[in-house]
């Protein structure tokens, strides 16, 4: 059985956090963490290596779907 995501660009957009991981990218996107791997590595998401861990800026992963965001009027 298929979990229903729960975190989605808009909870992103209101943390204040300045990383967010490859499994919250996503579960915003509803993709497999696999897909933003490959994206990471392909140059398409950035991302910054601290020690053995791999974070994405979270206001660069969010300018990168800015034109998806629903108008407020």
């Amino acid at each position: 059985m298929m979990r229903q995501s729960t975190l989605d660009m808009e909870d992103l957009r209101r943390r204040r956090s300045l990383v967010i991981t490859r499994k919250e990218a996503a579960e915003a996107l509803g993709v497999d963490p696999r897909t933003i791997t490959t994206s990471i590595n392909e140059g398409t998401i950035p991302s910054v290596k601290l020690g053995r861990r791999i974070v994405i800026p979270r206001e660069k992963f969010l300018a990168l779907f800015a034109d998806t965001r629903p108008d407020d009027g």
